[in-house]
Parts: structure tokens; sequence; C-alpha cells
């Protein structure tokens, strides 16, 4: 490998773990809201979680360039109070991966939770346990490989987003070129079909053990919950 493509690789995966963590804490908030609760509008809130994943990723890097651009009055008071600038930084970036990977976190929390036996809950409920130990006992136990599903699966949609990147921080050498913004400058620039090839490769077998690992969790955990209650 070149210093060119470890660079973007490595920078992928720093970018990458920082969306998936930054989402950890409110995907299995809204996985578990999701999943045990019904209340008016809950369809509406399930849509615009899912929205990233039909708008179209640019749209998404465009907005938050308004928002978050220098010349925002949000983007402006970040920078001038904590010296903080997102647009045109790897920060920024890993803020776009997590709004674009957002609802591959929140789904197989949600369909985790949603399998878990409700007679587990309703007994808890009747010994005197209060829902936030409900939750922190029963159901976040329970949920653990969807949310290492959710993980997974999350890191693998940072490491592969580019619309949204490209949009809101630029394809910086260093800052902000991913590895799809690298693929996409040697696509560009590059008269060598074998650096474009490799490049290719790398991303798509990240993404592919990636979506394996996610898959094989979620089943596994599935059947097991489904022979358990035979």
């Amino acid at each position: 490998m070149t210093d060119f493509e470890i660079n973007a690789l490595l920078l992928s995966i720093k970018i990458g773990i920082l969306s998936t963590i930054l989402i950890l804490v409110p995907g299995i908030f809204m996985g578990w809201v999701l999943a045990k609760k019904n209340f008016f509008g809950k369809i509406i809130v399930d849509s615009l979680i899912h929205l990233p994943l039909v708008i179209p990723p640019i749209g998404i890097g465009y907005i938050l360039l308004i928002i978050f651009g220098k010349n925002s009055f949000l983007g402006n008071f970040l920078f001038e109070n904590f010296n903080i600038n997102l647009s045109f930084s790897w920060i920024g970036a890993a803020l776009a991966c997590s709004i674009m990977s957002f609802p591959l976190m929140v789904r197989p929390i949600r369909v985790l939770m949603e399998a878990q036996d409700k007679k587990l809950d309703d007994a808890a409920r009747t010994l005197g346990a209060s829902e936030l130990k409900i939750f922190l006992s029963i159901t976040l136990p329970l949920a653990y490989p969807g949310i290492l599903a959710g993980l997974v699966l999350s890191f693998a949609r940072s490491i592969g987003e580019f619309g949204a990147t490209i949009a809101f921080v630029g394809n910086i050498p260093g800052e902000t070129q991913t590895l799809p913004l690298a693929l996409w400058t040697l696509i560009e620039t590059s008269n060598s079909n074998n650096e474009i090839i490799r490049l290719g490769l790398i991303s798509v077998c990240l993404s592919l053990v990636a979506l394996l690992i996610s898959t094989s969790i979620e089943k596994t955990f599935l059947d097991k919950l489904k022979n358990g209650k035979k």
C-alpha cells in the first residue's frame, strides 16, 4: 500500500470510530423508544430517523454546511467561542457520517429489543422495578448483540460515506480525504487503473467484512431468541 492509500485508510477509520461513538447513546435511546413505546407521531419520528437513507447524501452535506459553516450563526458561534470549525475538518466529516449512519445504528437495536419477551418486563414491573431499572437490567443486556451489530454497521456506513462529506468538509488530503474521496481523486487524476482498482477493493473489503459481521451477530441472536421461545 502507498502512503496515499494508508493515509486515506487511517483517516477513514478515525472518522468512522468517532462518528460511531457520537451516535451510540442516541441510537440506543431511539431504538428503545421505537421498540418499547407507543405514542402519537411515532411513525413520523420513525420516518425522520430513516430519512438519511432516502435523501441524497449531498443534500445532507449542504444542509450541514448552511447550519455549521463559518458564515452561519451557529458555525461562527462555535468558532469564535470554542475555536471549533466543523466545516472542512475531519470532525465535521465525522458529524456528517454520524447523521448518514444513524438509521443503521437504530435498526438492529430496535429489532433486538422488539424481539425480547415482554413477559420479562411485565414480571419486573410486578416486582416493583422502575422503568430505568428494567432498561438497565433487562432490556439493555439482552440487546447487546443488536448494539454490537449497530456499531459495526454504522462504522461500515461511515467508511463508505461520500456525498455528505464532500459537500460539507470538502476533499482535503490528510484532513477530510477518506477512502471514497481518495478513490474519487484517483479516478479524476490517475492514469493507473491498478491504483484505482486496489483502493476500490480495500473499500469494498472493509465494508463487506463489516456487513457480514453485523448480519451474523443479528441473525445468531434472533435464532437463539426464537429457539428459546419454542
